[in-house]
């Protein structure tokens, strides 16, 4: 039954209530140093719990505190944060004094020189505490993204294969290969992935960032701009600078458990941070963590009629036995949604002051990552006896152990790791910054339950039977079909490796109260690893469902390059800051990059209003990935169900004969300007205009089919790999995306005995599109066909919310937190492969509501309940006609169910179609957490 495991969450809750510790009254207030006017909504929190109250309208507060409690926490917006000591008397007054605070804190990953605070910066940054992702509930750090930052969006796919392993994900709707991730300022490496179905993120790769812990974060910041000419490739869209936690003398451990409304998706996970000093002044900070969560499975009602027209006849007869089939799995067997995932992750943290100028720092984490998964089932009428009799002995799954088809499952291995050593050290006022940082990510498969379904023959055998020195046609013996019946059903297709090695060297000095110069240079050496799979896995077609690496497209493939930069900044006066960057790069692969950057701010009105603008140049190199991965691809065809096409490489013979260009580096321009505003220290507001133009954008190409008179050069080539057709990677395109982010917050308004925090942080996509015509190969122009076609425009341009904001409301009520956050997910729309012309769909704006409630039970033990998704909001899509004949096919209600089956897989995917969707299709999630302060 569903309903125990539910009741288990609440009675976890209810019954810690119990724990409590006797407690003490202590009264106070808190003054400005400066004037001693007393200082409203300033959060006072005994040191280490969660447990506090905020000063009323006067600056005074009453806390109820343990006994033993000895210190106290202040802080407030525009004030440096205070630590006092509790008097006996429970008596206090405290004096805060004007400076940085908890909401204006320093931002590492705006420039390579002297950092600066939040309102000082010149381009937009969000800065993320952890304790904010740990509040959203969200199982993973990508999905805690989602439900914070408007301008990120992750998508997952019904059917994962090796998507499972990682979702893709991207900042303003430029694809995850434009955002560059850092950890502590230090660039990690990418995932060895390829993202290859058709889905956002097609044709990219990212650095995996879903598994990193949140336990192990100290805070997220996010510069919304571009920064190659600070960071160098992939940072087009923006940076996602990761800090970890430092703390010496502070950790906690979490048990964290949680459910689906549906009784599926079961989660537990627990995790300890913790902290210590080492050596005279040093410190190390250390997390591990262990999470397993259960399959959730979310399958739609499959259409008989649909079915029975794409495998078979489409007569009475054949829908006759494709119903027989569905009476005894409706949804025809199919496994998708959120697959079964055990992951277990290890983070270090630690610097050693070996000096009073110099410190030694070093970092480093490991993850594994298992996934379960599963590829689409193979009906009885798909994969049929009569073609393959031997199935009925493979797969005995039915009534009396009948052949009612197989479903093949996908297991993929993950392991990730990366670490930074370095040095800083100052002399004579110069700063200098070196290290050295490695990384890599495997991702390793299994194909199980499955078959190769292809006549291949071993070598002829004979003897010479009679001894007359001759082999006779009598004494010729057949070869033996190595598959088929032979057939193993258990596979090993091999995976992909990346790993990276950087050296930085970064210097910075402040020449006076006015100028700041820092340059530096990074080398950086790359490898991608196309891991060869057994014979079985990719011979004479592969594994049914995902064919290994062929040996002649597996090896190891490396580059190099070497970068420099000089960074200036100078304050014309106090108000007036302008910046000015350049960096040069040379790529033994492919050459050279220029790319330089200015920007500018000015404060107005007392520092209330800051007016902010960039300009930017910037590149993206090809990835390894995109130059040499070729393989082949098994995908779904509406219409035509699943076919097995080949994606050919840039540098391969295939290539050549095609007329396929090597691939060039993507070039951009980057224009944004805003303004930001305090009016007080409680409300914020900034908005800031986004224009980001892309030239020579690479994308992985639609499948290009045969000619119909069949006798070109791209025919030979489908016709002598056996294959419906081909892709490739180009420089085809031009894109222009702008847009508009918002962010404002009040902090501490009183309402009843406590106090409420709001926020309201959105993003609007102006424009996202493709600039100028396609840039076809003359084969594919020859042929009729295009690169590009409206599925994949969609897939870049329309297939994430058009407009998304996140409305969020927290309320501290002495030991209780309240947070109510909406989050909206605005239009979004997709022209699926295959479906008229006539027709696109749309996803229909909704809102999701997260519930959040925090309780602190003792002075170091605290309890969480968190029930996301509160309404269960599902998505939902709907036909949009174009054109006069599309219009008339959804007035038909036949015509409009053929093309519902069409991007559904004859509704085997309902509520997302095959391209993936924008929220969870898991409707109701509970979460329960204990956190014990150590």
């Amino acid at each position: 039954m569903k309903s125990p495991k539910l009741i288990i969450l609440f009675y976890l809750f209810i019954v810690s209530q119990n724990l409590f510790s006797q407690t003490k009254i202590i009264n106070g207030i808190v003054k400005d140093a400066a004037d001693q006017s007393p200082i409203p909504g300033v959060n006072v929190v005994i040191k280490g719990t969660t447990q506090g109250a905020s000063t009323d309208a006067d600056g005074k507060f009453s806390l109820q505190a343990p006994s033993d409690a000895k210190i106290l926490i202040v802080s407030f917006i525009g004030y440096t944060t205070k630590e006092v000591a509790i008097p006996p008397s429970g008596n206090i007054t405290v004096e805060l004094y004007q400076g940085i605070s908890q909401m204006d804190e320093v931002v590492v990953s705006v420039g390579r020189g002297v950092q600066r605070t939040t309102t000082d910066t010149p381009v937009p940054v969000d800065i993320l505490k952890a304790t904010e992702l740990q509040e959203t509930g969200q199982f993973t750090f990508d999905k805690a993204l989602q439900y914070k930052v408007p301008s990120f969006n992750t998508v997952q796919t019904p059917v994962n294969d090796a998507t499972s392993l990682l979702d893709p994900y991207e900042i303003r709707n430029m694809g995850p290969s434009r955002t560059l991730i850092l950890i502590n300022g230090k660039r990690k490496n990418l995932s060895s992935l390829l993202y290859t179905q058709t889905s956002p993120g097609r044709g990219e790769t990212g650095a995996d960032i879903s598994a990193i812990p949140t336990d192990a974060i100290k805070r997220v910041e996010i510069l919304r701009d571009g920064a190659s000419a600070q960071y160098g490739s992939d940072a087009i869209a923006g940076v996602m600078n990761i800090i970890l936690k430092d703390a010496s003398d502070a950790g906690s451990f979490n048990v964290r458990t949680g459910i689906t409304s549906e009784g599926d998706g079961e989660m537990i996970g627990i995790s300890l941070n913790n902290g210590s000093s080492i050596f005279k002044e040093g410190f190390i900070n250390y997390t591990v963590g262990f999470k397993k969560v259960e399959l959730a499975n979310r399958p739609g009602r499959v259409d008989a009629l649909g079915e029975a027209t794409d495998f078979l006849n489409g007569t009475a007869e054949d829908v006759a036995r494709v119903n027989q089939f569905l009476a005894l799995k409706p949804d025809a067997g199919n496994i998708n949604g959120s697959p079964e995932t055990a992951t277990a992750n290890f983070l270090v943290n630690s610097g050693i002051n070996i000096s009073e100028n110099t410190e030694l720092y070093f970092n480093a984490a490991y993850v594994y990552k298992k996934v379960n998964s599963f590829a689409n089932y193979r009906t009885p009428y798909w994969r049929q006896l009569a073609d393959a009799p031997y199935l009925q002995d493979f797969f005995p799954n039915g009534p009396n152990g009948s052949y009612v088809g197989y479903v093949p499952t996908f297991e993929g291995d993950l392991n990730d790791y990366n670490a930074t050593l370095g040095l800083t050290t100052t002399k004579n006022k110069w700063k200098f910054d070196l290290s050295f940082t490695t990384g890599g990510n495997q991702q390793t498969y299994s194909v199980n339950n499955t078959h190769n379904a292809n006549s291949v023959l071993s070598p002829i055998t004979h003897d010479d039977l009679d001894g007359d020195g001759v082999i006779d046609d009598g004494e010729l013996l057949p070869g033996v079909n190595l598959y088929r019946e032979n057939s193993p059903i258990n596979f090993d297709p091999g995976g992909t490796r990346f790993s990276h090695n950087v050296g930085n060297i970064d210097i910075f000095r402040a020449i006076n109260s006015k100028l700041t110069i820092g340059f530096g240079s990074e080398f950086r050496n790359e490898l991608f690893t196309v891991i060869e799979g057994e014979l079985a896995s990719y011979d004479g077609g592969g594994s049914d469902s995902f064919a290994g690496n062929r040996p002649e497209n597996s090896g190891t493939f490396s580059r190099y390059n070497l970068g420099g930069y000089v960074d200036l900044s100078y304050d014309i006066t106090n108000n007036f800051l302008i910046n000015a960057t350049a960096r040069v790069e040379n790529y033994s692969d492919f050459g050279n990059a220029f790319v330089y950057k200015f920007s500018s701010r000015y404060k107005l009105l007392d520092d209330k209003v800051t007016i902010r603008a960039s300009y930017s140049t910037g590149f993206r190199a090809p990835t390894l990935h995109q130059i040499y991965t070729q393989k082949a691809q098994y995908s779904f065809v509406p219409g035509q169900g699943i076919q097995v096409g080949g994606l050919v490489n840039n540098v391969s013979p295939q290539a050549r004969l095609l007329g396929i260009p090597e691939l060039e580096a993507e070039n951009s321009i980057n224009f944004t300007a805003g303004f930001g505003t305090q009016l007080s220290r409680q409300f914020n507001i900034t908005l800031d205009y986004y224009n980001i133009a892309v030239k020579d954008r690479i994308v992985l190409s639609t499948e290009i089919g045969g000619t119909e008179a069949g006798d070109t050069e791209l025919d030979a080539v489908l016709q002598a790999n056996n294959l419906s057709d081909v892709s490739f990677f180009v420089n085809a395109i031009d894109t222009r995306t702008s847009g508009i982010d918002l962010v404002a917050a009040y902090a501490d308004l009183p309402v009843g005995r406590g106090f409420l925090d709001m926020s309201l942080a959105g993003n609007y996509t102006i424009q996202n599109e493709r600039e100028g015509a396609v840039k076809n190969l003359q084969l594919v122009e020859d042929a009729g066909q295009s690169v590009v076609n409206f599925t994949q425009e969609a897939l870049f341009f329309t297939s994430r919310p058009e407009m998304k904001y996140i409305l969020g409301l927290n309320y501290q009520l002495n030991k209780f937190g309240f947070a109510l956050n909406n989050t909206y997910f605005g239009k979004a729309t997709f022209r699926q492969q295959g479906m008229n012309p006539g027709l696109k769909t749309e996803f229909i704006p909704k809102i999701v509501t997260d519930l959040a409630i925090n309780y602190d039970l003792t002075e170091n033990l605290s309890a969480s309940f968190n029930v996301n998704n509160l309404f269960n909001v599902l998505p939902e899509w709907e036909f949009v006609a174009l054109t006069q004949a599309g219009q008339e096919i959804l007035d038909n209600p036949a015509d409009r169910k053929v093309q519902s089956n069409l991007i559904t897989f004859n509704q085997r995917y309902s509520q997302m179609t095959y391209d993936g969707y924008h929220f969870s299709q898991l409707g109701t999630i509970f979460a329960f957490a204990l956190t014990l302060d150590l």
